[in-house]
């Protein structure tokens, strides 16, 4: 009777963490699109801004934001599987690989405004790429490179030995069994879990801070060493920085529903791949 009573408690307390839980994400994602349709219309989003950002539209905010995700995308995404299938598939399981799995954990762990740092110092200085894109692409890839590296290696966990040694008992070469009786099944879950992390980068305002952005350029980017606009730090400058913070308030919200709808449109797009390749492939 006693346990009964404390498994019902224990019950009701994770339904109420639960239900805060998403009551808060239903508050935030509410107050932001309250506040935030007002300035919603075509200039805003299509249009220069003008005047350090209290008019205009964040265009160029939009369209860097853009080139930071797909340069983060090229970079990061085929080098994290490819690690993930070298640890998970043909590395030896001993000490050495333990503690190259110790240490890319602890990487993931680490603040962004450290990775910023580290891309400052070493593409922006160092290398003399400067303040570009390819200098925030490529520190945005350094920071998700080790989640987008775990998630595909659990992925790649999760696919049963048996369909790998069925394979290979006819005859199949490793990397035949690879390609052909893991990595279809395990897609799905590699690609969610490095959307996902690649989501994450697209709202980061540290590591652009000193490596991609500035916060009034009314002009679009022509190449990868071009500096730009970034919705992150533009919302950064003009909740805390802006010399009348209060006049652009609906530029505030604004641009925070637009940051928000291209986060949620990543994750989107993650949820959509994963269900087409489990439809395609089950096991």
């Amino acid at each position: 009777m006693k346990t009964a009573r404390w498994d019902l408690a224990a019950v009701w307390a994770l339904r109420v963490l639960t239900y805060s839980v998403v009551a808060s994400v239903v508050y935030i994602i509410g107050h932001i699109v309250w506040h935030g349709l007002p300035a919603m219309h075509w200039e805003f989003v299509s249009g220069f801004p003008r005047r350090s950002g209290a008019e205009g539209g964040i265009l160029p905010a939009i369209v860097g934001t853009g080139c930071l995700v797909l340069g983060t995308i090229t970079l990061a995404l085929p080098l994290g599987m490819a690690c993930a299938i070298f640890l998970s598939e043909y590395a030896a399981q001993g000490r050495f690989t333990r503690l190259i799995r110790l240490s890319i954990v602890t990487l993931a762990g680490i603040p962004s405004i450290v990775f910023g740092l580290f891309g400052l110092g070493l593409f922006v200085i160092f290398l003399g790429f400067g303040a570009s894109i390819l200098s925030g692409s490529l520190t945005l890839a350094c920071m998700v490179l080790p989640v987008i590296i775990v998630a595909s290696e659990e992925a790649l966990r999760a696919v049963p030995a048996s369909l790998r040694e069925g394979s290979l008992a006819l005859g199949a070469s490793q990397w035949q069994t690879i390609a052909r009786n893991v990595l279809p099944y395990a897609v799905p879950g590699m690609i969610t879990g490095s959307i996902l992390a690649i989501g994450r980068a697209a709202g980061e305002t540290a590591p652009i801070l000193f490596t991609a952005a500035a916060f009034f350029l009314p002009r679009l980017p022509q190449s990868i060493y071009d500096q730009i606009m970034a919705l992150p730090y533009h919302l950064y400058i003009l909740a805390t920085q802006h010399p009348d913070a209060a006049a652009v308030r609906d530029e505030q919200y604004g641009t925070a529903l637009v940051l928000l709808l291209l986060v949620l449109g990543v994750n989107l797009a993650a949820i959509l791949l994963r269900y087409h390749f489990r439809k395609k492939y089950r096991w």
